[in-house]
């Protein structure tokens, strides 16, 4: 978003983003309409607690509510370190352990615009052998898995599973309004489908999620995957981070991921 504009009109767009009238915002907020809608058009100045409370009742992403004080005059209330910082040991440790107990299955840890942070064994083996270029830093995961040059060609209900990709990046980009995103969502969107790909019907597994199904030196092994997210960060970095960790879908990818780890 725009740090040049004035904080009235930043609230506003989130509020729009969330497609909730002054009204219903206020309500939630507990203030008055009109009091919101003085602030929305300049005629009021929030202050810090009442911008960080409305940031809050609309779901602002810690980065944007700097943005929100820096335009109101503020100082931004929330740090912002690299998981490699010394100060950042803490929680290094605890996505280092959660990835490593997740193990012989796949895990990784990205941040905000699917950049790797890092990943156990298992998932790098599972993205051996694809374009070296898609592994120079930062390495973008939904890039790797839906390049032609990526794991796409292995992927063997490919298209069941970029429409899962596709659509669950378009809406991280509706509700954090992240320029990176909507960038990424257009190249994706442009790849061109591997010739390898065919269309598969979607896998029975009682419609309750959509499997990565990839072609591998030990066949066709079938993933569920679960998101965890750091429950109320107070750092914009642990704020973003997300942990992608992928759960066999059947008994055979079990055994063959328990095979791989023993070899």
């Amino acid at each position: 978003m725009d740090n040049a504009q004035p904080v009235g009109s930043l609230l506003r767009g989130w509020r729009r983003r969330r497609r909730l009238s002054q009204l219903a915002l206020a309500v939630d907020a507990d203030i008055s309409q009109r009091h919101l809608s003085f602030i929305e058009s300049g005629r009021a100045a929030p202050s810090r607690d009442m911008l960080l409370h409305l940031a809050e009742r609309l779901g602002v992403p810690l980065r944007e509510r700097n943005t929100l004080l820096v335009a109101a005059g503020f100082a931004p209330v929330y740090g912002e370190r690299r998981l490699q910082d010394p100060d950042a040991a803490a929680a290094r440790r605890v996505v280092e352990a959660i990835l490593k107990g997740h193990e012989p299955y796949p895990a990784l840890a990205v941040d905000r615009h699917w950049s790797l942070v890092t990943a156990n064994a298992p998932a790098m083996r599972l993205m051996a052998g694809i374009d070296a270029a898609l592994l120079e830093p930062p390495v973008n995961v939904l890039r790797v898995s839906l390049h032609p040059a990526g794991i796409a060609s292995r992927i063997v209900n490919f298209h069941e599973w970029r429409s899962h990709a596709l659509e669950r990046l378009a809406q991280q980009v509706h509700s954090s309004a992240d320029a990176v995103l909507s960038e990424l969502l257009k190249e994706l969107e442009g790849y061109p489908v591997p010739a390898s790909a065919a269309r598969r019907a979607a896998a029975d597994l009682g419609g309750l999620a959509v499997p990565l199904q990839l072609r591998t030196e030990a066949g066709v092994l079938s993933f569920l995957s679960t998101t965890t997210v750091f429950g109320t960060p107070i750092d914009v970095t642990l704020s973003e981070l997300a942990i992608e960790s992928f759960f066999p879908a059947d008994e055979a990818t079990t055994i063959a991921m328990w095979r791989l780890a023993a070899s």
